[in-house]
């Protein structure tokens, strides 16, 4: 089989070969093929580099590439993992125009476990990657081996259920408190229930920031998971989704995905999909590259909606960060009554961010005019929140430096006011962000291609240490929890002081989403 399709996701294995091996055993060859002529090395613990998409890249190596293909089958096609006769799944990697040279990177110590797991073969080894194929599948009756990978549907096995779960109920930065806890309650309840009822269920859980969405999210996940429901955590947010995956580790990484995933999914292929920052959902998951039979004609959350006998959608209205995020509570509601699902809806309230101070966050929001002064505020200790206002970024970033170095976590961010650079030759940075004497670089852009050591990609700039030396934008800071973190404006925001009005000015915003700068 060709291009054969990874259930829930939009990866394909090159090539996939099937037969009974010298053992008996009925097995699975998931073959990655590279055209590949050179390489070089990289300073990723999984990666490679390599002439691609126009530049010199770093890239998973194909043994890792292909290992994880072949451990997402085992866990996630029933298959592999069914108790009577299961396909066994082997790996392996085929460069047939590449011919390793003397301390090929390819062949570097690092990469010992991978290509143990799935061997790596190169022009020089065609007869070992012949017999590697005759003994696992050389036996013959691939086609019923085949037939079953096609036919059995997907669904995550026990042990990698387990796996995730127990990777999330071992971190303490996710226990519940109050309210979260009740809502944990009402929302269990209602996916226990519902996946085993005749409708579909939607639960909305409406929340503001830092109330605490994200953490009954996972909580969610990990306690379901740990019941043996299929499920998914879904969002809009590749660097939030790319950190958790980061967190729970190469096993289990599929199970955390994104909203534009379920285009062609099977009614009712999970039990359940908890939907993070539900309020960034889209119109359509196709653009205008997405060939005609690969898109579903269906809304984005129509297709959340089909996927699993439970939705649970995490939302905030006032939280859209790009055009085109069209997602609200009524708009959910309105889908949900359509498909004739039975609806909860569930709020958040109490503060877990600004160190518990809602009356920082109120003044917050009336200082900005999105909500109604209630009352009058005045910065004080009794608030239990430092907030300061300083003279200038060299201050700024000092004080959060100083934070990190005592343990805390923190980073610098800023408004999108200044170009966006891609890095230079060698891997480093641009100081795109200057004011005066300070200056210094955004985090690397999402297609940066190969960076320097020492650089985190986008998708990781909120987790990894060395964040701190860049400064990060609204795209990798959302929905992160940092003790402590400095805010540089720019000219994008400022208050009118002849009408104590903020004003925004697109014509000093370089995010072309918006603006459409170049």
């Amino acid at each position: 089989m060709l291009e054969f399709q990874l259930p829930l996701t939009s990866k394909r294995v090159d090539c996939l070969l099937s037969g009974y091996g010298s053992e008996g055993v009925p097995t699975a060859i998931a073959i990655e093929l590279k055209q590949w002529e050179t390489c070089e090395d990289s300073a990723g613990d999984h990666e490679v580099a390599t002439f691609v998409g126009g530049c010199v890249r770093d890239v998973l190596h194909p043994s890792v590439q292909v290992g994880r293909y072949a451990e997402f089958l085992r866990d996630n096609h029933e298959a592999c993992h069914v108790d009577s006769n299961p396909i066994k799944v082997k790996a392996c990697a085929y460069l047939h125009n590449y011919f390793a040279k003397q301390n090929d990177p390819l062949l570097a110590p690092k990469f010992a476990d991978a290509r143990e797991d799935a061997p790596l073969f190169t022009a020089d080894d065609i007869d070992a990657f012949v017999a590697f194929v005759t003994k696992h599948v050389g036996q013959g009756d691939g086609l019923e081996v085949l037939s079953r990978l096609e036919e059995n549907r997907y669904r995550a096995s026990k042990k990698l259920m387990e796996h995730v779960a127990s990777v999330i109920k071992d971190r303490p930065e996710y226990t519940l408190l109050d309210e979260q806890l009740v809502a944990f309650d009402a929302v269990m309840t209602a996916a226990k229930g519902g996946v085993h009822d005749r409708r579909k269920h939607v639960v909305i859980v409406k929340g503001g920031p830092g109330t605490g969405k994200s953490v009954l999210a996972i909580n969610l996940v990990g306690s379901l998971l740990a019941r043996h429901y299929s499920t998914h955590y879904v969002t809009g947010s590749k660097a939030f989704t790319e950190t958790l995956r980061k967190v729970i580790g190469p096993r289990g990484q599929d199970l955390f995905t994104y909203t534009n995933g379920y285009v062609a999914v099977e009614p009712d292929s999970v039990d359940v999909l908890v939907t993070d920052e539900a309020h960034r959902i889209r119109d359509v998951s196709s653009n205008r590259f997405t060939p005609a039979d690969k898109k579903s004609g269906l809304k984005q959350v129509e297709e959340l909606i089909r996927a699993a006998r439970v939705s649970v959608f995490m939302i905030d209205d006032h939280q859209v960060v790009r055009p085109g995020e069209i997602g609200a509570a009524s708009y959910i509601k309105e889908y949900a009554q359509l498909y004739g699902c039975v609806i909860h809806e569930l709020e958040l309230e109490a503060q877990f961010r600004c160190n518990g101070s809602d009356a920082f966050v109120r003044w917050t929001n009336a200082l900005l005019g999105i909500e109604e002064a209630s009352e009058p505020f005045e910065l004080a200790e009794v608030h239990g929140f430092d907030f300061r206002i300083v003279p200038s970024p060299e201050d700024l970033e000092a004080l959060i430096k100083a934070r990190v170095d005592e343990d805390h976590t923190g980073r610098l961010v800023a408004g999108f006011c200044w170009p966006w650079s891609s890095p230079n030759n060698d891997g480093t940075l641009v100081n795109d962000v200057t004011l005066g004497t300070f200056q210094r670089p955004w985090n690397a852009k999402p297609d940066a291609g190969r960076l320097a050591a020492g650089i985190p990609k986008s998708s990781l700039w909120a987790y990894h240490p060395t964040g701190i030396n860049q400064v990060g934008c609204v795209y990798t800071a959302q929905g992160f929890e940092f003790d402590y973190v400095g805010v540089i404006f720019g000219e994008d925001l400022r208050n009118d002081p002849s009408t104590g009005l903020w004003v925004g000015d697109k014509t000093k915003s370089f995010d072309t989403a918006y603006f459409g700068r170049t």
